[in-house]
């Protein structure tokens, strides 16, 4: 028997692995930082043995809620993820498995390979809508990238699309990338239609460095970058520092930053009625993309979500309210689920990757319903 993370967002420690049925392992902590809830890693061992693993010190987990109704992913392939049934007892997670072939991969979310990140970025610059613009290097060495679609010009309205600030979030690049494979499909009418009005900048990873190094929420030196909108630096925050300079350069007129959300399982917004900014204009331009997105999909609601900001007490330093403030424009952080979506629930497969990428798709829906209204 024997487990191993050592590869792309590879997260586990192993405490004991002598006998199958008691396995025990931890997370290990975003580097400088103390935040782990990210788990990522290979079990190697006997088919049709029954395994049974432990997760421990949950309880000073970042989001210990987390772990209530949460069942873990796995796979043989890398490719299918299903869930397996999961307690939790307040501090650890048990969770079996009969093993069908001699590996099985297990994961907090469906992981987001760093070289599929390239693959994406390199397939959608071959397309004739599409423009890959480099903005600079992380702290770990590798590019920082946006995806420019459509043909800028002055009547065109700049939409902006982040993900996965914070790295274990990969929910938040499925999503991203369900949102570029329609807006690149040339025989899509609403992808043309909103590419008349718009164009959109999309970073699909916002944090490479957190990603490949099997961080939960924060960069390589433990900076979590949706506290960092206020004032970004090269020397810690480099990747916001690159994007935000690159959105006052070009403009924005609308924003959404793509999220997961531990402990609650639904889809919802976030927005930005908590901003000096905030207006009627812009609580009009909020109601109006959530209830297109409501008619687009019922995988979105309205009712679960976190708590609303008070008048003028925002936190600044949170993307959505620092790009919300600063350009005076409609700006929403997107949560999806770590678990499944309790509206429309799938025991097998729970929040997966297609419906990531479908609602995605289904976002576009609801951008195509407000962007006539950006500059109004």
């Amino acid at each position: 028997m024997q487990i191993s993370s050592l590869f792309d967002s590879g997260n586990i420690r192993v405490i004991r692995a002598e006998q199958p049925d008691d396995i025990m392992l931890a997370i290990n902590k975003d580097n400088q930082s103390d935040f782990y809830q990210w788990f990522h890693f290979r079990l190697t061992g006997e088919v049709n043995r029954l395994h049974t693993l432990h997760i421990s010190d949950l309880a000073s987990s970042a989001y210990p809620k987390g772990w209530e109704g949460y069942n873990v992913l796995a796979s043989y392939d890398r490719q299918t993820w299903f869930r397996v049934d999961s307690e939790f007892n307040g501090d650890i997670l048990t969770f079996s498995i009969a093993l069908e072939q001699p590996q099985v991969y297990f994961a907090y979310f469906i992981p987001y390979s760093y070289e599929r990140h390239l693959d994406l970025l390199a397939d959608a610059q071959c397309s004739p809508l599409c423009e890959l613009k480099y903005l600079g290097d992380t702290l770990d060495g590798r590019d920082m990238s946006m995806l420019v679609i459509g043909e800028p010009g002055e009547d065109k309205r700049n939409i902006w699309i982040t993900a996965r600030q914070h790295p274990g979030e990969s929910m938040a690049e499925w999503c991203a990338e369900g949102i570029i494979a329609r807006l690149l499909d040339e025989q899509d009418g609403l992808s043309r239609a909103l590419l008349e009005k718009a164009v959109f900048y999309i970073v699909p990873n916002m944090n490479p460095d957190g990603s490949a190094r099997g961080h939960l929420r924060t960069n390589a030196v433990g900076a979590n970058l949706n506290r960092e909108w206020k004032t970004p630096t090269l020397e810690r925050s480099p990747e916001v520092y690159y994007v935000l300079n690159a959105m006052h350069e070009v403009g924005v007129d609308m924003y959404l930053d793509l999220h997961g959300d531990e402990a609650l399982p639904y889809n919802f917004v976030a927005g930005s009625e908590g901003i000096p900014a905030y207006n009627d204009k812009l609580k009009a331009l909020e109601n109006q993309f959530k209830d297109a997105l409501l008619m687009a999909t019922p995988e979105f609601q309205d009712e679960f979500g976190y708590a609303k900001d008070e008048p003028g007490q925002a936190d600044l330093t949170i993307a959505s309210n620092a790009v919300g403030q600063a350009f005076e424009c409609l700006a929403y952080t997107i949560e999806m689920p770590f678990k499944d979506n309790n509206n429309l629930p799938d025991p097998l497969f729970g929040w997966s990757v297609q419906r990531c990428q479908q609602f995605g798709e289904d976002i576009l829906v609801a951008a195509y319903n407000v962007v006539g209204s950006l500059r109004t």
